[in-house]
């Protein structure tokens, strides 16, 4: 059995899932980041696929990067979040790793979900 790699993210000052978020996926190696694939949210800030599906899955270093001030729309120059990364490490090739953000104009909280 293979694992694979799944997010959700949630609006928490709209209350309601971010729809419509950019995400992109980077390998981390000793030479610098390879990118991956790149998908966005659906309506339930899914996205339709698994960001890492069973057949791409590998132990290794990643990094998930959260357009989140594209997301927000903020009209300011320089919004305070913009890009969001989040690396993290997979060790268990046969696990389901879920990375969930909840995330704001002005904050973010991430955890290893299930």
């Amino acid at each position: 059995m293979s694992g694979f790699l799944t997010t959700h993210v949630l609006d928490t000052a709209g209350g309601m899932p971010a729809a419509g978020m950019q995400i992109d996926l980077y390998r981390l190696t000793p030479a610098g980041r390879d990118h991956v694939v790149g998908m966005v949210t659906n309506d339930d800030g899914r996205t339709d696929a698994p960001i890492l599906p069973a057949d791409a899955f590998e132990v290794g270093n990643y990094e998930l990067v959260f357009q989140a001030g594209a997301y927000f729309g903020r009209d300011e120059d320089i919004s305070f979040l913009d890009e969001i990364p989040i690396r993290f490490g997979i060790n268990d090739p046969a696990s389901h790793y879920h990375v969930p953000l909840l995330v704001s104009p002005f904050s973010f909280s991430t955890y290893r979900g299930s």
